[in-house]
């Protein structure tokens, strides 16, 4: 995939793992869209890198999840660049906590986590098509592949992310349509390190990722993006131990939950 002239929308970008892909892909040369729902801090991401790259980036206020907001996102980027070759559907929430989260954390998360990247695909794909060409990019996480100590709602949501990501690769990956989809562990993001919690559930959450690995940096994971999409590589994890962690998990899945169960307490 030629990054340079290439058109690209990222959500979630106001900061962290979305923020440091776009800028990324302006340093490879592509014209970005940058939306999050957080307007106030979108709008200083983006001020600060059209200093660097004027007339390649913008931004808009959206809420990923919606079809009309997604259209609008669409239709904006391509008014100013040109049409969307490369989607980065980053954008993601964390939820509740166990069998205490409430419905409204559920749907939040499902419409978030997963129905945002299908609503997306699902205006995307068909202008690829017919163009031959596109490339659809899926943050998901380490959690989709094993599992999230202390959330649900987070764990059920990022396997179902990971799963709406291989469809989609094994459906259109041989017409054209490349597909990748980003599954770390720790990142020094707001949605690990944002907010303190009472909630043993939550604190379990955090240790359980903060201790299994280092916690990189944005930049970092974004390096390892770039790297991704020059390849087209489907299953992205800067986390190298997790390539081992899912080898121990599917070859004996009862042993792995057993270890899954020491760990759990051992962190209680």
């Amino acid at each position: 995939m030629q990054i340079n002239g290439a058109v690209a929308i990222v959500t979630g970008a106001a900061g962290g793992i979305g923020a440091a892909i776009a800028q990324r892909l302006l340093d490879h040369g592509a014209c970005v869209l940058l939306t999050d729902r957080d307007g106030d801090r979108l709008a200083n991401t983006v001020r600060e890198l059209a200093e660097k790259y004027p007339g390649a980036v913008s931004g808009r206020s959206a809420d990923a999840a919606l079809e009309a907001d997604l259209r609008e996102l669409i239709d904006t980027a391509t008014a100013e660049f040109g049409p969307v070759d490369m989607f980065f559907a980053n954008a993601g929430v964390g939820g509740g906590s166990g069998l205490d989260a409430i419905e409204a954390e559920w749907i939040q998360a499902l419409e978030v986590n997963v129905l945002a990247h299908v609503r997306a695909a699902r205006q995307l794909i068909p202008e690829w098509l017919e163009r031959g060409s596109g490339y659809f990019f899926s943050t998901a996480s380490a959690a989709g592949l094993l599992t999230q100590l202390g959330s649900a709602t987070y764990t059920v949501t990022k396997h179902g992310a990971v799963a709406f990501a291989e469809w989609l690769a094994v459906t259109y990956g041989d017409r054209g349509i490349r597909v990748s989809c980003l599954c770390p562990m720790g990142v020094n993001t707001n949605l690990l390190t944002g907010s303190d919690s009472d909630d043993a559930d939550r604190r379990t959450a955090m240790r359980a990722v903060t201790e299994a690995g280092t916690v990189l940096e944005p930049e970092d994971v974004a390096d390892r993006v770039i790297e991704a999409v020059k390849s087209e590589q489907f299953l992205v994890l800067p986390h190298e131990e997790v390539r081992e962690m899912l080898r121990y998990k599917t070859s004996n899945h009862d042993r792995w939950i057993e270890g899954m169960q020491r760990y759990r307490r051992s962190l209680q």
